[in-house]
């Protein structure tokens, strides 16, 4: 098939792939690794004075938050540390994406409220609601990179056709 003939697929460009190896990503990186120390931090510290302090139904919800929270915390660091490995190659994208399906990203969590998560102590709703908008943004990421894994672009698509009737012009007066 030389230059000028029409091609019947032609890969599209990953936005995603780009996005993960981008800074906006390595931000994005230490905001969640971060998030997980500081939470660590609190609930192995200053979270089990707090829970000591809380009625009946308030500690319930600190362990139901808190147990939430850990696991939301340990998808997100998981799938976060897997982009990683192959922004630093030793993970091609295929082997991260048979390993992310060993990462399950919850369904994601409403932004809590309600009676019983206004009994939680600030610094643990805050760090709630924190990797609720983190876990938002990495799904949307996660959403992009799933979608630009297997886009192709079909040759009747009309861009297509128009570009390829200028590489046509363009090489007959070369």
């Amino acid at each position: 098939m030389s230059d000028a003939e029409p091609k019947d697929e032609i890969t599209a460009i990953s936005f995603g792939e780009k996005l993960v190896s981008s800074v906006a990503f390595k931000d994005l990186f230490r905001e969640g690794m971060a998030l997980v120390e500081n939470t660590a931090a609190y609930l192995d510290g200053p979270g089990r004075d707090d829970s000591r302090d809380l009625v009946r139904a308030g500690a319930l919800a600190y362990a139901t938050e808190s147990m939430r929270l850990t696991t939301r915390l340990m998808q997100l660091a998981s799938w976060l540390l897997l982009q990683r490995a192959v922004n630093e190659g030793e993970m091609t994208p295929e082997q991260a994406r048979r390993e992310k399906n060993k990462v399950k990203l919850s369904a994601l969590a409403p932004e809590p409220d309600g009676e019983s998560f206004a009994m939680l102590p600030d610094k643990l709703a805050d760090l709630v609601r924190h990797s609720v908008r983190l876990q938002a943004r990495i799904r949307r990421l996660d959403d992009v990179l799933a979608r630009s894994g297997s886009s192709v672009i079909d040759g009747d698509n009309a861009v297509e056709q128009q570009l390829e009737r200028l590489r046509q012009a363009f090489s007959q007066r070369a």
